[in-house]
C-alpha cells in the first residue's frame, strides 16, 4: 500500500511538471497582472509550435506598459518563426515611441529581418554617431600633396535602412569628395588657411543619397603637408627624357659605326678588285706579245709614259721630309 502511494505521488509530480511546462501558469499570471490578455490555451499552443512563451509574453508586457497596444501576439510569433529578434524589435519600438520617432511594427520587423540592428538604428537616430575617416591623400593644383583626416557625424535614416548602403559607402564618398575638393584648389596654402572649405564643398554634393544614414556634418580633423608631387613628376619626366635621348644617341652611334664598317668593307672590296685587275695587265701584255699585237717599241713608250706620270705625281704631291 505504501509503495502504491509513493508511485502515485511520483506520477502526480511528473504530471504537474509536464503540465506547468506546457501550461506556464506563472507566466499567464504575470501577463494578467500586467494587463495583457492571453489565455492558457494560447500559451500551451506556443509550446506546441516551439515558440518560447516567455519571449512573446514579456515582449507584450513591455509594449503594453509603454503604451503600444497595436502589436498582436500572432505578429510577434510570426516574426519569431521568421528568424527575427522579437525582444530587439520591441525595444526599438519603445525607444522610438519615447523619442517621438515614427516607426511602425512592419518597418521595424523588415529592418530586423534585413540583418540590421533596429534597436541600434533607433539609438543612432537619437544620438548621432561620429565616424573617423582614414587618412585621405590628394594633390592640389600646385603639385603639393595634402593628407587630410575628417570626422563624419551621421544619423540613421530609418526609412532607408532596408536596402540602403552602409558606413563603408559613406566613408568612400566622403574620401572621394575630399580628394575632389583638394584637387580643385589652386594652391595647398588656401586649403591650409581654410580647411572648412573642404567640408562645405563636400556637404553640398549630397553624399548620403541612397545610404542608410543622414550626414549631419563633416569636420576636417587634421591636414598635413606631404610630398611635392609636382616636382617629383617633373624630375621623373626629365630622367625619362634623358634616358630617351641617351638611347637615341646610342642608336645613331651604332648606325654610324655600322655605316663606317660597311664603307671600309666596300673600299677593301674595291681595292681587291683593282689589285686583281692590275694582276691581269702583265698577262694581257704577254698575250699581246705572243699574238704580235704589241711591239717592243710600244712597250717602251708605255713605260716612258708610266715613268713620266709617276714623276708628275711626285712633283704635285706633298714634299716628303729628307732623311739625314
Amino acid at each position: 500500500m505504501e509503495i502504491l502511494t509513493v508511485i502515485l505521488i511520483i506520477v502526480a509530480i511528473v504530471f504537474l511538471c509536464i503540465f506547468f511546462y506546457f501550461v506556464p501558469f506563472s507566466l499567464w499570471l504575470s501577463a494578467r497582472v500586467s494587463g495583457v490578455r492571453i489565455s492558457l490555451i494560447q500559451l500551451f499552443l506556443m509550446r506546441i509550435r516551439k515558440v518560447p512563451p516567455s519571449i512573446i509574453v514579456n515582449a507584450m508586457i513591455e509594449a503594453h506598459k509603454a503604451g503600444i497596444n497595436t502589436i498582436s501576439r500572432d505578429e510577434l510569433e510570426a516574426h519569431y518563426l521568421a528568424g527575427g529578434h522579437v525582444v530587439r524589435v520591441v525595444h526599438a519600438l519603445v525607444s522610438a515611441a519615447k523619442a517621438d520617432i515614427n516607426l511602425s511594427f512592419k518597418t521595424a520587423t523588415s529592418i530586423d529581418l534585413a540583418g540590421r540592428d533596429v534597436f541600434e538604428a533607433v539609438q543612432m537616430s537619437v544620438n548621432p554617431k561620429v565616424i573617423d575617416t582614414p587618412v585621405v591623400s590628394s594633390v592640389a593644383k600646385d603639385g603639393i600633396q595634402l593628407l587630410a583626416k575628417a570626422r563624419v557625424t551621421v544619423r540613421a535614416n530609418i526609412k532607408q535602412l532596408v536596402g540602403g548602403a552602409g558606413e563603408e559607402t559613406v566613408l568612400a564618398r566622403v574620401g572621394e569628395g575630399i580628394v575632389s575638393s583638394i584637387g580643385s584648389s589652386e594652391s595647398h596654402k588656401s586649403v591650409l588657411e581654410n580647411p572648412d572649405s573642404i567640408s562645405k564643398l563636400v556637404l553640398t554634393k549630397g553624399l548620403d543619397a541612397g545610404t542608410a544614414f543622414e550626414i549631419l556634418s563633416i569636420d576636417i580633423a587634421d591636414v598635413d603637408v606631404g610630398k611635392n608631387i609636382g616636382a617629383q613628376l617633373q624630375m621623373d619626366q626629365a630622367n625619362a627624357d634623358k634616358n630617351i635621348a641617351q638611347a637615341s644617341a646610342e642608336k645613331r652611334r651604332a648606325m654610324a659605326i655600322a655605316l663606317e664598317q660597311e664603307m671600309k668593307a666596300k673600299a677593301q672590296e674595291a681595292k681587291a678588285r683593282v689589285i686583281e685587275a692590275e694582276a691581269q695587265v702583265p698577262l694581257a701584255m704577254a698575250e699581246a706579245f705572243r699574238n704580235g699585237n704589241l711591239g717592243i717599241m710600244d712597250y717602251y713608250k708605255m713605260k716612258n709614259i708610266e715613268a713620266d706620270t709617276n714623276m708628275r705625281q711626285s712633283i704635285a704631291g706633298p714634299q716628303q721630309p729628307k732623311k739625314e
